[in-house]
């Protein structure tokens, strides 16, 4: 691979615990739960009834209303978090090439409202199709992508990925591919989801992969706590803008963080469950380590999958152990889902710049509502439980697992 570094130079972020980057921070630092019954459709007859909605979200402030019925709510998402970090990055695309500015922007399911509406509009009528024209290019899971490159004028690679939870994540890795492989100089990339409906919660309850606990909503998400019973949907998306290092500095941009290394890797075991020993994680995180030549002793924390099931958790912490040995309980874990909840195809993203930023601050976010230590998990593992911890953290690794077995690792440093 070319010799070329990729950098951080702009973020940007909705989320059930902030509408922007900055509040989203404040809120991880102080470990708020994005947790609450939902909102956005009448869920009292389902299994689960609460889950991580994006807050106060009024999509006329940011997009013309014209526009609006162009566009599913994971795309309009998108459209604000890519807004946000484009600004961030200080990025003037009159004065750069748009030619080498590409944008990869994933989700893992796309435009499912949109999808019920129309489906259902049909069924409920006489059997005359009424289709809205703009349907398909509403749903189809690359139209972010799409609206983005074509909000601004930006002419490099442009398409989606699609593995699940680990979408963003690999979106992510295949901006750094492209500007390593001078495809690109500048990449936007990132993932939006917007499941909370009918389909979306009745879907994931079908499987038993959600919690239930509709009476301690707020507290519903557990990740390595021995009550934990599933993950809690979240909704929203997160952008970054990756920068090769020279282009980044030729303009004097600020620099977040440099990827350093990066892991992709399949399970090939089961539709769902992870391998029970997570020997697919192992073999990511050994991988990304070994791109990023450093020693595992200089990782300080690790952004964990932590969905908080009770089979996950287990086989990521059994990974963790197997690569780092006893720096697995010298290093920093946390799970920010137990604070944003689960934001599947955009989760990769929104952990990503929850990882840059705990670089950034030097403090390690919590992983929130933990109440009882489940005996198959190793006490000296450092969970991070309930409060943020200050530490330097130097390199910081983000790990993301997808239905289908598809494993990333993302390792970052500070610049």
């Amino acid at each position: 691979m070319l010799n070329r570094r990729v950098v951080v130079t702009g973020l940007g972020a909705i989320t059930p615990i902030g509408n922007n980057v900055s509040t989203f921070w404040e809120n991880l630092r102080k470990g708020t739960s994005g947790s609450d019954l939902i909102t956005l459709f009448d869920a009292s007859k389902f299994k689960t009834r609460f889950a991580c909605e994006v807050k106060n979200f009024k999509p006329e402030e940011y997009i013309e209303k014209k526009e609006l019925k162009k566009l599913d709510r994971f795309t309009q998402f998108a459209l604000v978090s890519a807004d946000e970090a484009i600004k961030d990055a200080n990025l003037d695309f009159n004065k750069l090439n748009k030619n080498r500015i590409g944008v990869v922007f994933a989700s893992g399911i796309g435009g499912i409202i949109t999808f019920q509406e129309e489906v259902s509009a049909f069924y409920k009528g006489d059997g005359t199709p009424k289709f809205s024209p703009f349907f398909i290019p509403k749903m189809i899971i690359d139209i972010a992508a799409g609206h983005i490159s074509i909000k601004y004028g930006l002419k490099g690679p442009n398409y989606a990925t699609v593995s699940a939870c680990a979408s963003s994540s690999h979106s992510i890795i295949d901006g750094y591919f492209l500007i390593k492989l001078d495809k690109a100089d500048v990449v936007i990339t990132g993932g939006s989801e917007a499941s909370i409906m009918e389909a979306g919660i009745g879907g994931f309850n079908a499987m038993q992969a959600m919690s239930t606990r509709n009476e301690e909503y707020k507290t519903a998400s557990r990740p390595f706590c021995k009550t934990r019973d599933g993950f809690v949907m979240g909704e929203g998306s997160a952008c970054l803008v990756l920068e090769e290092y020279e282009h980044a500095k030729k303009r004097g941009a600020k620099i977040y963080a440099e990827i350093i290394g990066v892991g992709l890797t399949a399970d090939a075991y089961h539709i769902t469950a992870p391998h029970p020993e997570g020997e697919g994680a192992v073999r990511v995180m050994e991988m990304a380590l070994e791109e990023a030549k450093i020693n595992k002793e200089e990782v300080d924390y690790i952004n964990a999958h932590g969905t908080a099931t009770p089979l996950g958790d287990i086989a990521e912490l059994k990974a963790i152990y197997s690569v780092f040995k006893d720096h697995a309980f010298k290093l920093n874990i946390s799970s920010t889902k137990s604070m944003h909840g689960h934001l599947l195809g955009a989760a990769g993203a929104i952990e990503s710049v929850a990882t840059i930023l705990a670089m950034q601050h030097n403090i390690v976010p919590p992983t929130i509502n933990h109440h009882e230590y489940d005996e198959q998990i190793d006490k000296r593992f450092n969970l991070t439980l309930n409060v943020a911890q200050e530490r330097k953290i130097n390199v910081a690794l983000n790990n993301n697992f997808g239905f289908g077995g598809h494993n990333t690792c993302i390792i970052f440093k500070k610049i």
